[in-house]
């Protein structure tokens, strides 16, 4: 059955519009297992944004000659250290970080895991961001994300991010409905 993908244009409200100068291309995820847990990155960043603790979707920027689904494989291993199965895309949310005048395309996609491995992290990532992973219920993502909105750029990423996590409900429980139905 084929799911209607969400298409979102999402302002910065937070920082004024000076100019916006690049595009990032981002492929990312949200990530579930067969118990129905989530996993997420938990970002701490002290950097031009300021001073906050996030929680995101694993992902991150589409290399040159690279197809989303190979972006999105590629990241989930370095970040998370899973492998998955693309269960389907859910959508596009475009959004805009005016203080570093970057427009984003954000790639959402619905991933189960496969399983478990090592992750791949970049110095950057370990030592600015201190990216670690967040297992969580729906619930418990849903409230990190509020919690987390304290900051403006909390604010921004839960704006972008909540709807696609709910979206990524809504899918999944079709998906157990039809399944239920089909094994009575």
């Amino acid at each position: 059955m084929k799911q209607e993908e969400i298409r979102m244009e999402l302002q910065d409200t937070q920082w004024q519009l000076d100019y916006i100068d690049h595009d990032r291309n981002i492929a990312r995820a949200i990530v579930y297992d067969d118990a129905g847990t989530f996993y997420f990155v938990r970002a701490e960043r002290d950097d031009d944004f300021g001073r906050a603790t996030l929680i995101e979707t694993a992902g991150g920027g589409v290399e040159p000659e690279e197809d989303l689904l190979t972006a999105i494989q590629r990241e989930l291993k370095e970040e998370l250290g899973v492998s998955v199965e693309v269960v389907c895309k859910i959508g596009v949310v475009s959004d805009y970080y005016n203080l570093i005048h970057r427009h984003n395309i954000n790639n959402y996609f619905l991933c189960k895991v496969r399983s478990f491995g090592d992750k791949n992290l970049t110095k950057d990532e370990i030592e600015s961001f201190h990216l670690s992973t967040l297992r969580l219920s729906y619930e418990e993502a849903v409230k990190e994300y509020e919690n987390r909105s304290n900051t403006k750029l909390g604010t921004l990423v839960a704006n972008r991010e909540l709807p696609v996590l709910r979206r990524a409900k809504e899918i999944m429980d079709v998906k157990e409905a039809v399944v239920y139905t089909s094994e009575r």
